[in-house]
């Protein structure tokens, strides 16, 4: 037997079926494809369909941490729908405004897990306002006007040390721009007088 004689075994090498050669030949005008649509064209397919078969996306395992099922959901009140319950009298100004008197007055649909107070409109009544967030700017407004903002939330407390590539490399700059030097040439000056 010689080299170019070595076959594969009969049957193991066949000639690729030649599509779209005519409707006799029984792959002919759609040429496999079925009729019109995303399944007729090249490329696009249905994502991650793998014919029945359990998608790689499915197959894989999960990882990671989502807050979803935890997260807290607030409703979201502006200072323009407050004046507007104060001025068609369905708030009182003079009573503490809760998320129970927000509810009575028609503000609110249902308690959620709180109310956060935003700073959108313009605010003209003096209240007392109890709530689980504000921000900056409608807490601005309600003191202009002479109110006050109760804020149910627990204060973050921030933590001492810096964390992150850019906090430690502002309180490196920092420490430079105060000493004149950083603390690798802080150090090496103190290994050369502890040699000396």
């Amino acid at each position: 037997m010689k080299l170019h004689e070595i076959t594969d075994n009969p049957g193991a090498r066949k000639n690729r079926f030649r599509i779209g050669r005519g409707i006799g030949s029984g792959k002919g005008k759609t040429g496999g494809r079925g009729g019109k649509g995303q399944t007729a064209r090249s490329g696009v397919r249905i994502k991650g369909f793998e014919g029945g078969q359990m998608p790689l996306h499915r197959r894989l395992p999960k990882r990671g941490f989502r807050n979803t099922p935890f997260a807290l959901k607030f409703n979201e009140v502006n200072l323009d729908r407050l004046q507007a319950a104060i001025d068609a009298g369905r708030l009182d100004p003079k009573a503490m405004i809760d998320t129970e008197a927000l509810i009575k007055a028609g503000v609110l649909n249902r308690a959620k897990d709180g109310v956060r107070l935003l700073g959108s409109g313009e605010l003209k009544a003096k209240v007392d306002i109890v709530v689980f967030g504000a921000s900056k700017s409608a807490r601005a407004a309600v003191e202009k006007a002479g109110g006050s903002v109760k804020v149910l939330a627990p204060k973050r407390e921030e933590s001492k040390e810096p964390k992150g590539k850019n906090a430690l490399a502002a309180l490196a700059k920092d420490g430079k721009s105060k000493s004149g030097k950083t603390a690798g040439e802080k150090s090496k000056g103190d290994q050369s007088e502890q040699t000396a």
